[in-house]
């Protein structure tokens, strides 16, 4: 799975720009570092999303894997089963060796099965970890983009939800390495 794009590069450029253009290094400066940092975060972020989910889809591979080992050791452990109920009804004599085999089948399955389960744990953990750092980028755009519009209108409550928008953002990103 890809990573989320963050083309910010040219917003940051065209801001730095308009900065020096209109003689306002005050504000409009601090509206260009501030997105330069929610441009790292939201890099950062990005980064990290794209390795849970790679993760995740690992994971979810590996207990899919799992879980046709399972359906095959059930399947053999049925046929057998099978095989000893026909000799029962048949009176014949049961080998000492298949009944080992059945209680071997049986014990493989609950190890097969514990590790698939423990891998789908791990895949559903990897991709709420996409999903929250997912968010975190997003956030991280429309802050970039609403203060972008903030330099480019001259209005400064556009800079404010833009920083609210990163701030957001940053739990997002902060919550997901807590998790």
């Amino acid at each position: 799975m890809e990573a989320p794009e963050v083309p910010i590069e040219k917003v940051h450029e065209d801001l730095h720009e308009h900065a020096h253009a209109h003689g306002k290094p005050g504000w409009a400066m601090g509206v260009a570092l501030s997105t330069a940092l929610l441009a790292v975060l939201a890099a950062i972020a990005s980064l990290l999303a794209g390795h849970y989910a790679n993760e995740g889809m690992l994971d979810q591979m590996k207990a899919s894997n799992e879980w046709s080992r399972y359906q095959a050791k059930s399947v053999k452990e049925n046929v057998l089963r099978s095989k000893l109920d026909v000799l029962t009804a048949l009176e014949k004599p049961v080998a000492a060796k298949d009944e080992e085999k059945l209680k071997e089948y049986r014990k493989e399955e609950d190890e097969i099965g514990e590790n698939a389960k423990k891998l789908g744990e791990s895949s559903e953990h990897h991709m709420e970890l996409h999903a929250r750092l997912a968010r975190a980028v997003t956030l991280f755009q429309v802050g970039i983009g609403v203060s972008a519009i903030a330099v480019l209108t001259d209005r400064r409550m556009f800079w404010f939800g833009g920083m609210v928008c990163g701030v957001i953002g940053t739990i997002f990103l902060v919550t997901a390495f807590l998790h």
